[in-house]
């Protein structure tokens, strides 16, 4: 089975967003490089990391400091850890913090705080056409309403985050409208849906295997490279709605060589393993519609209200997306698998809001990791200091709720049950043909 190659469109696509990569020194293996000065020994000194290494620091620093720990997110232009902190009667909190390495800045809102204002969003203003998540960097909620929020919805969702308290929330408006990115995309296809290949794993039993979005999942069990071609691969699980919106596909070959890389056109980038996102952090999405496309991560644990139901637990960046991206891989310069493409709102000309689906929580739920037989190999493979730690996630599995699928329908369906979900229609999109969701240029399945 040869490499899966993209069309003229979008390599013409893909070459011309490497080219200004490139420019960003991105896919260079030093582009990341520690770089600790001569002053790191120096207790009140921010250490200078990579953002691959923020997640374990901002950890550590949140077992440290308890209740006094308010978030975290990663500052690119001086490569710092940025550690929110309520100090209240103990100062000693920020001595702490300092000494760990991190840049100390002292908020009025606590996480338990935030955490208790999103369950109040939840349950008073769980509307379809809105999203939010804890910004660390404002030290607030950043709640989102698309542009089907009007009149008496609209009103609820004010008064709800006046409720939560001068300080406490932010609404802005999107222009665009909250599905899941389906339709188009040259990948993989299963009856009338046609998905994306995230990322090659390999199952618990050392099966060849991919990841790719719970929407696709539900909607057909067997998937082709070919549309109308053979089955190369079948279902094993998937989430969609539910907890999550991810789908594990066995290779139908067990022989199939499935190599750890993401194709980018005229190139590959190596993946070394999955990781946490941190806010603040640069990322980047390929997608067999608008070929690769960066920006930063704007929130975790997002909750997104799909028309037809609630997602949590997701990513939240700025990094656009269209109809046939969906499915498709999220991931670093340096080769870590951070998410798969589940929806947003806007386009890659006036942008917009998108929401992907944590690489570490879809590989604990299936028991796989990262990688498959063959070779890792790319232009831009990881470096080496970042590869072999745990392709599962440790920890913070945000689990999604419901992004509903069925009958071609445009959202995501009930809410934290983990019931089945789509039908014919591969999942919510607008498209409303029966499309599944779109992905990524290293989308079809190498053998």
């Amino acid at each position: 089975m040869s490499h899966k190659r993209i069309p003229k469109r979008r390599a013409a696509m893909a070459a011309g967003a490497v080219v200004a990569l490139g420019a960003a020194a991105v896919l260079l293996p030093n582009a990341n490089a520690s770089q600790d000065g001569d002053g790191a020994d120096d207790a009140a000194a921010p250490r200078t990391l990579k953002a691959a290494d923020a997640p374990d620091l901002a950890s550590q620093l949140a077992g440290l400091l308890g209740d006094a720990f308010a978030g975290s997110y990663y500052d690119a232009d001086e490569q710092q850890l940025v550690v929110n902190v309520v100090p209240g009667d103990n100062n000693q909190v920020i001595v702490q913090a300092k000494k760990a390495g991190a840049d100390v800045r002292e908020v009025d809102n606590s996480m338990s705080e935030l955490r208790t204002g999103a369950r109040t969003l939840k349950s008073e203003a769980t509307i379809p056409g809105t999203s939010w998540a804890i910004d660390p960097r404002t030290n607030k909620i950043l709640v989102t309403a698309d542009s089907t929020v009007t009149g008496a919805e609209w009103d609820r969702l004010e008064s709800t985050v006046e409720e939560l308290g001068a300080g406490m929330a932010t609404v802005k408006r999107s222009a665009g409208t909250f599905k899941t990115f389906v339709s188009g995309g040259d990948a993989v296809f299963g009856g009338g849906a046609r998905c994306s290949l995230g990322f090659n794993v390999t199952a618990g039993d050392g099966a060849p295997a991919f990841l790719t979005a719970g929407h696709c999942g539900v909607a057909d069990d067997q998937w082709s490279d070919v549309q109308g071609g053979a089955p190369i691969g079948t279902v094993d699980q998937a989430v969609f709605p539910g907890r999550g919106d991810f789908a594990l596909v066995r290779y139908d070959d067990p022989a199939t060589r499935a190599p750890s890389e993401v194709d980018l056109g005229d190139q590959t980038i190596g993946i070394s393993q999955a990781a946490e996102a941190t806010v603040g952090q640069q990322v980047f999405r390929m997608g067999s519609t608008t070929g690769l496309a960066d920006g930063q991560v704007l929130g975790l644990d997002a909750t997104v209200n799909y028309p037809e139901g609630t997602v949590t637990g997701l990513i939240q960046t700025n990094v656009c997306a269209e109809p046939g991206d969906s499915g498709g891989s999220l991931f670093t310069q340096d080769g870590l698998a951070i998410g798969l493409t589940s929806g947003g709102s806007g386009d890659c000309t006036v942008g917009g809001e998108t929401f992907f689906q944590p690489v570490t929580t879809a590989l604990e739920a299936v028991g796989a990791t990262l990688g498959g037989g063959g070779d890792a190999a790319g232009d831009g493979q990881a470096g080496g200091d970042e590869a072999g730690a745990g392709d599962q996630a440790d920890g913070e599995a945000a689990g999604g709720g419901d992004a509903g699928a069925g009958d071609g329908g445009s959202g995501a369906g009930a809410d934290d049950d983990g019931a089945g979900g789509g039908q014919d229609g591969a999942g919510a999109g607008g498209t409303g043909d029966g499309t599944g969701a779109g992905g990524d240029d290293g989308s079809g399945p190498t053998g």
